[in-house]
Order: structure tokens, then sequence, then C-alpha cells
């Protein structure tokens, strides 16, 4: 008797070998291959005549097998199987390529299904090629119904897939329909055995349809209620309050070599209100590159060392935690910093010159001294950093840390709950704020500094490509500099370093030799990423190739156009935020977006960065685009991904926002949801592929 905790090695027709393999995709148990959802369907239910076929179609015929026979191609290096079958309506080929033993399982005079590509033979006539063969009854699986199409890895088949999730199909009335039934009678939503049954083997799309709405729903609802809950036990618990200290931002405030814009004061007085209290701050920051989220931080920052509370700034990047640490020199002389990261151990103290300290040191005053701002990457998480009396804690780029390493931070500072403010750059659209991050408060910076111009962004085509050269001449003798972004070529070049050597060798020797033209990419060696980031910033490199995953987000006042080789292979966000890292300044700046696709889809997405400037307007047209993935790093929320939801389902999204937020007014602790505590409990991850 098999359950859904059953080892998959222990069902029918499944040896280690079987088993080994589906390990490979994640799956192990019976419960596993329920929840293995496919990535699409074929709806071939509709039986064709021989005589109504089409070339280059999928198709299923049922058909009597007149003759069969194996055979071997003249070179004799690849053995067949063929076939003629028949119908009323007329007769036609079928081969199977590298499949000899099929004329051990037919036999002239079977009557049969066969699915499969409809093709054109050398002499025009059509052809069965490789098609599925299935005995005739009611309750087909893999002819003559919607199929599913799953996931595969090497060894494995569809046919193999299917008939193991069709054994342990039964076994879905096992498990606990977690919903409560109230809400799924308000929002229609069909049992979870059905739609299990349904994701897999509808017998028609409607049945589908209503089966991915429930998952689709109960993904979603799940997500909510996990962050609105994580919301209700942060309003438990205690922080330091941190009081407006007025005369020391005052006199922050009038020392900067600026004039702050009012979404940066909005921001900020809210933020700083937001501390003043015993209710721990949980606030996100938007805005785009060369927003000034930096300036904002870093007044919250100092009133929490003016209380004497620590405060930490944590970036993804050395180089980003390197600028921040200059940044914070600046315009914060007379506070002390550290910086903090696996190369860098670096002491700044009130009105003097920064200096090299030991790690032990580094250490020691953190854990010590309490006036003091520390800035670092995920060095910090070490076991042995503590903080003495942490008061804020402040994340840039938030999506690219996880829940457990910002709760690593906040474990360091058992006594108290530290305040907790993330920035990015990556705008999150409106309907994703208010549902998956639903435990943040958000303030966005809109506007970007004073004299800051909007950068023209522009479609490099085949035709138009040297004039653009050209064009990049003219930055160049201004005395401007150019950023060149490179994509991966193919999926084992993780870093793009082909794409990038390829493009370097042909920008530095062909097309600007006249020029400095540097590369930068993730194999490089520390020391010399270091070196080539200076000279970029010394204007010692006119041009600097990088790859797409190296962080270049220093300020290089003076790049004032960033080329994107293979536009068409970043989301609309991504693209975006490459295009950030010029515009930095006064100067008018450009975006050029080169491609070797130009299908219209394409040119329809990339014209979007053509026409629209704001980061906030592209994330909800990437949304609309791009649907599921992982656009705003939300596989780094902490929060299991979404595998059968979109990103773009805002209908299903709001209706599981709104049956979250009634179940939580009636039941904050989930009492009488034992179902629902333990599902939360356990998230069994579906895997979608």
């Amino acid at each position: 008797m098999i359950s859904t905790t059953t080892p998959v090695a222990l069902l029918s027709s499944v040896g280690k070998t079987t088993a080994a393999r589906l390990k490979r995709i994640g799956i192990e148990t019976a419960n596993d291959l329920l929840w293995n959802i496919p990535r699409t369907h074929e709806d071939i239910s509709e039986i064709i005549p021989i005589d109504q076929l089409q070339p280059n179609v999928k198709a299923t015929i049922k058909a009597r097998v007149e003759t069969i026979s194996a055979k071997q191609t003249r070179n004799k290096r690849i053995k067949l199987a063929e076939a003629i079958v028949s119908d009323s309506s007329g007769q036609i080929k079928i081969i199977w390529f590298n499949q000899p033993y099929v004329t051990q399982n037919i036999k002239s005079g079977d009557e049969l299904y066969f699915a499969g590509a409809v093709k054109l033979n050398n002499f025009k006539q059509l052809q069965l090629s490789n098609p599925t063969y299935e005995k005739i009854s009611k309750n087909t699986t893999n002819t003559a119904r919607i199929v599913p199409i799953y996931h595969l890895t090497a060894g494995l088949t569809q046919k193999q897939l299917r008939f193991l999730i069709k054994q342990v199909l039964p076994l879905a009335k096992q498990i606990p329909d977690y919903i409560p039934n109230d809400i799924q009678k308000k929002y229609s939503l069909i049992p979870l055995a059905t739609a299990l049954h349904n994701i897999h083997f509808p017998k028609t799309l409607a049945d589908f349809s209503q089966a991915q709405k429930r998952l689709k729903f109960d993904e979603l609802f799940l997500t909510i209620l996990t962050v609105q809950l994580a919301k209700q036990e942060l309003l438990s618990v205690k922080a330091p309050k941190i009081k407006f200290q007025k005369n020391t931002i005052q006199d922050f405030v009038k020392n900067l070599p600026f004039t702050l814009t009012d979404d940066q004061k909005k921001t900020a007085w809210t933020l700083l209100q937001d501390m003043d209290s015993n209710t721990p701050t949980n606030r996100l920051i938007q805005g785009d590159v060369g927003s000034g989220k930096t300036v904002v931080v870093a007044m919250a920052l100092l009133n929490t060392i003016a209380n004497n509370y620590q405060g930490v700034m944590i970036a993804p990047t050395e180089i980003l935690a390197l600028q921040h640490f200059k940044t914070f020199q600046n315009i914060l002389p007379n506070t002390t910093c550290i910086l903090f990261t696996r190369s860098y151990k670096l002491l700044k103290l009130p009105e003097e010159k920064s200096q090299k300290i030991t790690k032990r040191e580094a250490i020691k005053l953190i854990a010590d001294k309490k006036q003091i701002i520390t800035i670092g990457t995920h060095a910090l998480l070490q076991e042995n950093v503590t903080f003495a009396n942490l008061g804020l804690i402040v994340v840039d780029e938030q999506h690219r840390f996880g829940v457990n390493q910002r709760q690593k931070l906040k474990d360091k500072t058992p006594d108290i709950i530290p305040h907790f403010v993330s920035m990015t750059a990556t705008p999150i659209p409106r309907s994703l704020s208010l549902t998956l991050y639903g435990d943040l408060d958000i303030s966005r910076i809109n506007k970007k500094p004073q004299n800051r111009k909007d950068i023209i962004t522009r479609i490099v085509t085949p035709e138009t490509r040297d004039s653009e050269y050209n064009f990049i001449k003219t930055e160049l003798d201004k005395g401007n500099q150019v950023f060149v972004v490179c994509p991966l070529i193919e999926e084992s070049d993780k870093l793009g370093v082909a794409s990038a050597t390829k493009i370097f060798t042909k920008l530095s020797k062909e097309i600007f030799s006249d020029y400095t033209v540097e590369i930068i990419h993730g194999k490089l060696k520390k020391q010399a990423k270091e070196q080539i980031m200076n000279d970029f910033q010394n204007k010692k490199i006119n041009i600097l190739v990088a790859t797409a995953v190296i962080e270049v987000g220093v300020d290089i006042p003076d790049a004032t156009v960033i080329l994107i080789e293979g536009a068409d292979r970043f989301g609309l966000a991504q693209l975006h935020q490459f295009r950030g890292r010029v515009g930095r300044s006064q100067k008018q700046s450009y975006c050029l977006l080169a491609s070797d696709n130009y299908s219209p889809q394409v040119r329809e997405r990339l014209n979007i960065l053509v026409k629209h400037n704001s980061g906030f307007e592209i994330a909800e047209q990437d949304l609309k685009t791009r649907g599921p993935g992982d656009l705003y790093g939300y596989k780094q929320s902490g929060l299991p991904p979404l595998t059968i939801a979109s990103l773009a389902d805002t209908d299903i999204m709001e209706k599981a926002k709104i049956a979250v937020t009634d179940l939580l007014k009636k039941d904050p602790q989930l009492q009488n949801y034992n179902e629902l505590k333990n599902k939360l409990a356990s998230r069994q991850p579906i895997h979608f592929e």
C-alpha cells in the first residue's frame, strides 16, 4: 500500500537507475511526483482522419497496423522501425528512428492510437515520425487527450513520468485540503485533489483552467499569508527608540554639497519618524540608480549613532561597500566608520583619514564601541562579529540578500530588535509591493537630483551600428567614458566571459584602437578588478567592457554612454539598471541597445526602454511582458518561489490578498485552522520547469 511518503524507488517500474534520475529533478517520494507540475500541455485529443492530416502539425490518429518491420539505413548506422497504418479514409507511413524494439510491441492487425509530428518525406509524402502509440481506451495517457509535458533529465522520458504520476494520482485524496471551505466557496475554487488530478491529466481545457486557478490561488494565498503573519510577529517585539536629533540632522543637511530633492526630504523624515518608536521599522526605499538613496540612509545612520546606538550598512559586493565607505567619509566627516569586507578592514575616525586595521581590531571595535557606523558585505555575517547596541541595519540592494542572511544580522543583537531599512534600485510594481512585500513599508524616491537629464535610449540595428560607433567616438573625444555590457553567449559560460572577451578584442583591436579599452569580469582576481575600477574612475580607461554579472555600480560621472550587447537577453528591469550606470552628472547621457534578434516582439519590448525613463513604469511593463520568473529578486525574498502562479496574475493576487485579510481579522492566530498551519510550516515546494 503506497502513501504520499512512499519513496519512488518502491513504485512499480522504478529501479535504482530511474530513482536516481528522478532525484536529479527533485523527485524522491510519491508526493514529489504529485507536485511535479507540468511545464505545459499539448492538446492532441482530437482524432484526425488520415486524409485530413497536415504537415508540421502534431496529431493523433486511430489506425490499424497493416505492416511493420525493422530496417537499417544504407550505412547501417541508424536502425528503423517502419509501419504502414490505415483508417477508413486512407493510409500513412510511420517511421521510428533508433527504436527497433517497436516491432516487438506492435503487430500487424493491431488497432492503436498514434500521436506524433506529421512531416513530408523526401518524396513529398506525409509520414508520422517517432509517434507515441497506445492501446485504444477511454482513459489514455499519451495519446487522444490533453497530455502533460514535464521537465526531463537525461534518461527519463515523458511516457515514464506520465505513467508514474498517473500511478500516484489517487493519493491526491490523502492530502489535506488546507484552504478553508468558506474561502473555497467564496472564490469558486475546486477541491485540491481535483485540482492536482486535472493539472496533470485534464479531460478538457476548462478542467485545466479550473485546476490552474485553484493552484495559483493557493500559492499566492500562502505567500501573502506568510508575509502578513511575519508582519504581525514584528509588531509584537520591541526596538530601540531612536529619537530625532534635530540639530545634528539640520547641520548635516546644511553642509551637504548639494540640495536634497523633495522625495529625499520626505523619505528621510518618514524614516526618522519610524525609528522614533519602539516598534521595529521595516522599510524598503525604492529609487532608480543615482536617485540619492544613500544620503537618506546616511541621515538615519547619523541619527542612530547620535542616540548612542550602532548602525550597520551591508552591500552585496566589495566594490559597492568600498564606494559607500568613501561616500560616508565625505558626507559624515565627524563620525567613526569601519569598513569590514573579506579583503578590506579600514577605520575612519572623526576628522581623520582612513587607516588599515587588522581583522581582530575591527571585530573588537565593533563589539565595544557604541557610536560607530560599520559598512561591510556578507563577511559581517561571520559568527565572531558581534555588535554593541545595534540600533539600525541598512541593506543595499535588498533582493541580493535572503531573509536568512538578514536574520543572522538581527540575531547578533538578541536583547533588542534593530530597526531595518533596505534599499533597491529595482522598482517593485505596486501590485507586488502590496502583496509579496506586504510586511514592508515602502518609500519611493522618484525625482532625480537637480540638473540630471533624462538618458536618451536608442536601439542599435546592423544598419546603424557603424554610425553609433562614430557617435561613441565623438563622446570619447569630449573626454567622456563608455560602458559596454555583454551577455552570456551560452549557458556554460556562467560569467559571460566568452562574449566579453570576444567583444573586447573587436573593440580594442579594430573599432576603438586609438582609445584605451579594458575588460572586467568575474574570473579576474580581486586586485586586478580593483585596479581596473580605480583606473576607470581616474579616467585612465576610456571604454570598460564588462560582463552582466560583474558589479559596475560605482559612480563614474564622466560615463555618458552605455552600449548593451545582446539586449534581448535581459529583462527590462535589468536593462534599466544597466542604463543607470550613466547619467550620473549634468552631462547628457545615452543608452544604446544592441541585439542580433530584431523580431517585432523584441523591438516592441526594447522600445519600452526608448519611451520610458521611469523605473516604476518599466517595472510594470516588465511584469506584463515576462510574467513568471525571478523578477525583483523574488527568489531572495525568503519565500518559496512562485511556480504555478505568475507575477502577472494580479487579479488572483488581489483576491488572495482580500482572503488573507478577512481570515486574519477573524482568526489572527489561525487557532481554528490546523491544516492551514501545518501547510504553512511545511510549504511543500512545487517543481515547475
